[in-house]
């Protein structure tokens, strides 16, 4: 985006809102003569804007690991000013996605193998617990999970990895969900955004994953369906522990 911001909306799924581009909201209807008129609906702060901006991108991959932002390119994209750039990359300097460099700029740092084998690791072990605990599945499991893996072919076959990467997710999210746990899903919540840049990086280096990966969300799906647990748990141990690859090459 450049010299105008884009209208974000945050789409709830699964136990994280994800912050997608969005039409504008429908006019408010007029109002009644004895009122008053509603105030203009005013966009977020400047730095939320650049904060945005810069983290979409870099989960997106559109700023790759090791491409170095500089303030003035940064407030030209968005159309601010430098001051709220800088508070907006300190904020994601502390989120672990750059490092800054006085006078130079922001470094967007790349995923490294141990991230990956710690993200993994904490996946197989969020994961396979939850798993087991969908078996039976809670009401409604089944029925969000073939809509999601129906909405993740969609997208993957109109070519929209980023999309996909986010449905990936929430895909994996419902089931950690469904267990009824709530400190574990705000454990997994927490390794939302590394997921996504990981899940966008490997369709990008991986384009082939995939159809793979659409072929194990239906095996997981079907062995929920007839309950059979350690089927599921088999499943989600070959698909996860597959991201162990990355940790081979340099994920960006």
């Amino acid at each position: 985006m450049s010299g105008s911001w884009t209208v974000l909306s945050a789409y709830t799924c699964c136990i994280y809102a994800v912050r997608m581009p969005a039409a504008p909201p429908a006019p408010p209807a007029p109002p009644h003569p004895s009122l008053k008129s509603p105030k203009s609906l005013k966009q977020p702060p400047a730095a939320e804007r650049v904060y945005a901006h810069v983290k979409q991108a870099v989960l997106e991959r559109r700023y790759e690991g090791g491409t170095l932002l500089t303030e003035g390119e940064l407030a030209e994209a968005v159309g601010v000013s430098r001051t709220p750039v800088r508070e907006a990359l300190l904020k994601l300097e502390v989120e672990g996605l750059l490092r800054l460099y006085p006078k130079k700029g922001a470094l967007v740092l790349p995923v490294s193998a141990q991230e990956i084998a710690d993200v993994v690791e904490t996946r197989l072990l969020v994961e396979t617990h939850s798993v087991r605990k969908a078996v039976p599945a809670p009401p409604g499991l089944l029925d969000r999970l073939t809509e999601l893996l129906e909405k993740q072919r969609e997208q993957a076959e109109s070519g929209d990895l980023a999309a996909a990467a986010v449905t990936d997710r929430c895909f994996h999210a419902e089931i950690v969900r469904s267990g009824g746990n709530d400190i574990l899903s705000r454990l997994y919540d927490q390794l939302r955004d590394r997921q996504l840049r990981m899940g966008v990086a490997v369709m990008h280096s991986h384009p082939d994953r995939i159809a793979k990966t659409l072929a194990e969300h239906e095996e997981i799906l079907a062995a929920l369906t007839a309950e059979d647990a350690e089927a599921a748990v088999d499943v989600v141990t070959r698909h996860v522990g597959w991201f162990q690859h990355l940790a081979r090459g340099a994920a960006r």
